[in-house]
């Protein structure tokens, strides 16, 4: 079976963007960026990849899931296909229809669609953004892994790691490391 990993930056307490979206606040250092693209590949837009020279094959996720508002930062900017060298989903009841062939929309069922996706042979399943989706999943048991990229600044108020209550859950922390600037990665095993 495929790990779903919530694999998400965030503000020390526990904001995943700004109000409207933006990310002001996250670290943008480009010592930082090089260290993550040579672990994760796979979970820089495929317009940065090609910025930033990375041209490995992805090595822990082959689809991504993204919550509509996470889809619409680069949609604001004309990227309808922001992750090409992934399969793409994008959840939203609002959005009628995908601005890409290359990026499924889905406006229900996700909790079917995503543990049918899980059955599936294959790498795994990267949760990359979406407060609301992520609360969905968390609670119908289907994260398996949840990875923060915890930035050293309080945002104060924003979009938050989850949006609802979700249940408390024990977590097993299977890997850390701590970057030059201040960034915390933490892997957390979902128990």
């Amino acid at each position: 079976m495929r790990k779903l990993t919530y694999f998400v930056a965030c503000s020390v307490d526990g904001y995943i963007a700004q109000s409207d979206g933006s990310h002001n606040g996250f670290s943008s250092d480009a010592k930082y960026f090089a260290c993550l693209g040579a672990d994760f590949p796979e979970i820089f837009p495929s317009q940065f990849r090609e910025v930033m020279g990375i041209h490995a094959e992805n090595k822990w996720f082959d689809v991504v899931l993204m919550g509509r508002k996470t889809y619409e930062v680069g949609l604001k900017d004309g990227i309808t296909n922001p992750y090409s060298h992934m399969k793409q989903y994008v959840f939203s009841c609002s959005m009628l229809f995908s601005p890409d062939e290359n990026v499924e929309l889905v406006r229900e069922n996700a909790v079917e669609l995503v543990t049918s996706l899980k059955n599936e042979t294959g790498k795994g399943i990267w949760l990359c953004g979406g407060a609301d989706l992520a609360t969905t999943l968390f609670a119908h048991k289907l994260i398996d892994q949840l990875i923060l990229k915890i930035n050293p600044f309080l945002m104060g108020s924003g979009i938050p790691l989850f949006s609802g209550v979700i249940g408390q859950t024990a977590l097993e922390l299977v890997n850390s490391n701590i970057y030059e600037n201040g960034v915390v990665l933490l892997d957390y095993r979902v128990k």
